[in-house]
């Protein structure tokens, strides 16, 4: 194999975009992989749609992320959303922006955003190996010298770019080795726990609801001493418990309380438009108006079909009852459950089956401005395997894309 001045270790967006750059700034690039293809986990981002950023402001962008946030502002001060979204559409893919400022491919399909950055990887004269991965890597006097491969071959580097993902969706190649090979060379590394993931409940009832979503909805969160009150949003039952863009927005947290070994409430405002008082009129008016009508009909017009039993079950009403033979206790019990449908969160679901990592290698470790190791030199880190994480909405997409690129640059500027 010839030799090459920097190895590119992932080909997730961070890996492609590092490579792309490096090699734009002439470098001689070496892309190794591990799959058979590039891309695998790009393709199925936003559900095969892939939300590629956000064009909220920055100061609006870094408040979704966690605590590592800040990090990124030199990363994202060289290559931001505008950047991004230029990147791809001065390459002929069209773009679009959605509701909340998502951005996504006009085509609605994740493989286009693949094949402008394959076009490039190859335009470039970028090498790509597959079907190949990370084994070791070598250092001499505090500077990395070579990468040893899973086919025994020995690959002199210069530079090496680790953009290896982390541990969620195993099946696309995200296995960890990147992390385990930061740890080996004397990187902290901050504990893996899943993020956006689903949540599991104590109770029954969302699997005979799965697929049902909610929405308008408030959830509040509780361990009997913090509370976490979400935006008005959607929310997903599923055969195990509940999903959704609330759910997995502010699972990262709740992962957090499970941890601590704490219990973990969550009360479902089913509409959080009106006080307790406003719905409890607004019931009271239905009841005037369909006296004669039972329950299941009376709740018609604020319920989904589908919940109606289970919310006349929840709130120990007598289903066989007029809407004018409710009792003022009755329909206060009935108010409460509308207004707090209390789900038990025993558990996340395996951090294999969340969207994203959160943890890896520690930000202390890792110098913003370049992305480089403080405790190795020419050794370089981005996107997922480092401990930065964000909310849904193409915020952990853009950090990939500019901590890759601000990794490629700073390793190809450094030759």
């Amino acid at each position: 194999m010839k030799s090459h001045s920097i190895v590119v270790v992932g080909a997730g967006p961070a890996g492609m975009m590092a490579s792309i750059h490096a090699s734009e700034l002439g470098a001689s690039v070496l892309l190794i992989e591990k799959n058979a293809s590039c891309g695998n986990k790009l393709l199925l981002s936003g559900k095969g749609r892939c939300n590629l950023t956000n064009t909220c402001d920055l100061p609006e962008f870094l408040a979704r992320f966690s605590d590592g946030g800040q990090f990124l502002r030199d990363a994202f001060k060289k290559f931001f959303h505008p950047e991004l979204m230029a990147f791809f559409t001065s390459r002929g893919l069209a773009l679009q922006v959605e509701r909340q400022n998502r951005v996504f491919p006009k085509t609605h399909r994740s493989s286009g955003i693949l094949s402008v950055l394959l076009a490039e990887i190859a335009k470039n004269k970028v090498t790509v190996l597959s079907n190949c991965s990370l084994t070791n890597i070598l250092i001499a006097d505090n500077h990395v010298t070579a990468v040893v491969l899973s086919n025994g071959q020995t690959v002199p580097a210069a530079r090496v770019i680790l953009a290896t993902g982390g541990v969620s969706y195993g099946a696309t190649g995200s296995t960890g080795e990147g992390i385990s090979l930061a740890r080996a060379t004397g990187h902290r590394i901050t504990d893996l726990r899943a993020g956006l993931v689903p949540l599991v409940t104590q109770e029954t009832f969302p699997g005979h609801l799965r697929g049902l979503v909610l929405k308008n909805i408030r959830i509040t969160f509780s361990d009997g001493v913090r509370k976490l009150v979400t935006d008005i949003g959607e929310l997903l039952f599923t055969d195990f418990g509940i999903s959704g863009p609330l759910i997995l927005s502010h699972s990262g947290r709740i992962v957090d309380w499970l941890k601590e070994g704490k219990g973990v409430t969550a009360d479902i405002d089913l509409k959080p438009a009106l006080s307790q008082e406003q719905l409890e009129n607004r019931i009271a008016r239905d009841i005037q108006a369909n006296a004669k009508k039972g329950l299941r009909n009376l709740l018609k017009g604020l319920l989904p079909l589908s919940l109606i039993d289970t919310m006349i079950a929840r709130s120990r009403l007598d289903p066989g009852k007029k809407a004018n033979q409710l009792t003022q206790k009755t329909r206060l019990e009935l108010v409460r459950s509308l207004k707090a449908l209390r789900l038990h969160i025993v558990s996340a679901r395996p951090i294999q089956q969340a969207m994203v990592t959160r943890g890896g290698v520690s930000l202390k470790d890792i110098n913003p401005r370049t992305m480089e190791s403080r405790t190795v030199r020419g050794l370089y880190f981005a996107g997922e395997m480092i401990d930065v994480d964000a909310d849904t909405g193409g915020f952990n997409l853009q950090a990939a894309f500019s901590t890759g690129h601000l990794a490629g640059e700073s390793a190809a500027m450094s030759l």
